[in-house]
């Protein structure tokens, strides 16, 4: 890709992002330019990812052709009001903060900008990330599929309307922390139970994954796959029993419409 990468923040995300990217091809480390605050992570990200760090975020708005903002949702409006008048028309501003509205980056900058709302997740730092895009009307079919390019070079992603938007950490941005829960705590049980602790997150993380794939690969319902491993008086179904009884169900559903609701107060200007 013959583009420039700008990154205002190179926190965790920023840097799954750009991990993703250059171990991809996609892009060389000296096309990607980053700042960040502290002289800690400038250190830290130059000598990891090579690519050119500091904290001029001026410089960076106004040099990059695709212009990520990775900084937590409530700095968003002071770091617009910074570098609003040095983006170039032409560039695309991508946010990848829960809550941060296309409405809310129009009025921010004062005028008409090309943006594009997304929510990546962090297993993009191993290739296998899951993003979400929603572009403005200024967004041409050409920027939109380069921006697509970037994303899908470092896992999958998808374009919904915007009223999604706010649906979309419980389902995929924030839904890895959920997953990560569950996998410590089935290893928790495992090595309670005799297994050296590598061992049982080497087994755990297997099932999970092997568990995802058969659902993306097959196109079964889960149920029907669930259905297919619970032999009658069997152990699956015990367990399935105990889960069930435990409301693992009913807590995922509780705690992914928390975090939608989250996403909602945020887009409302809500703490």
């Amino acid at each position: 890709m013959n583009k420039r990468i700008g990154f205002i923040g190179c926190g965790q995300m920023g840097q799954a992002m750009i991990q993703g990217m250059i171990d991809a091809g996609l892009v060389k480390a000296r096309d990607i330019a980053a700042t960040a605050l502290s002289d800690e992570t400038i250190d830290f990200v130059t000598d990891e990812y090579g690519i050119n760090i500091s904290n001029e975020n001026k410089r960076v708005a106004r040099e990059s052709d695709l212009l990520f903002l990775a900084v937590k949702p409530y700095v968003y409006q002071g770091v617009v009001q910074e570098i609003k008048d040095e983006v170039p028309e032409d560039t695309v501003v991508v946010t990848i903060a829960a809550g941060i509205t296309l409405d809310a980056m129009k009025e921010a900058f004062g005028r008409n900008v090309k943006v594009i709302r997304s929510m990546p997740n962090t297993p993009s730092l191993v290739g296998a990330g899951m993003s979400v895009l929603c572009p403005n009307d200024f967004v041409t079919k050409e920027e939109l599929a380069e921006v697509m390019e970037v994303f899908e070079s470092f896992g999958e992603a998808e374009i919904v309307e915007e009223k999604l938007m706010d649906a979309v950490p419980a389902v995929s941005g924030s839904s890895p922390a959920f997953i990560y829960m569950l996998i410590e705590a089935m290893a928790d049980t495992a090595v309670q139970q005799g297994f050296p602790r590598d061992k049982a997150y080497k087994m755990v993380s297997q099932s999970v994954q092997g568990a995802a794939q058969m659902v993306k690969e097959t196109g079964r319902h889960p149920g029907e796959l669930k259905d297919a491993v619970c032999t009658p008086g069997g152990t699956t179904i015990a367990g399935v029993t105990k889960l069930e009884e435990a409301g693992f169900r009913n807590a995922i559903i509780q705690g992914m419409t928390a975090c939608t609701e989250k996403s909602k107060a945020l887009s409302e200007g809500k703490k």
